[in-house]
């Protein structure tokens, strides 16, 4: 089976990494997720591990929030 990780930053999708080794793409996906929550130019994230049929893999998704300061803009 084929996964992706896919992920919409700001209101910009992209599929991340495709690939068929479900635990590279675990690794994968932490190592975004980490990136992503680091990143202070990241409003808000979502990044899923999806399958095929665009089913989410294992519960393997995240949601990432930065509150954006007003002295922040």
């Amino acid at each position: 089976m084929k996964y992706a990780i896919i992920k919409c930053t700001n209101s910009n999708f992209n599929i991340h990494a495709e690939g068929t080794n479900l635990d590279g793409m675990k690794v994968n996906f932490h190592n975004l997720c980490a990136a992503l929550w680091n990143d202070p130019g990241t409003a808000t994230a979502k990044v899923m591990i999806v399958d095929e049929q665009l089913n989410c893999v294992e519960d393997y998704r995240e949601f990432i929030h930065h509150e954006v300061n007003e002295s922040d803009e």
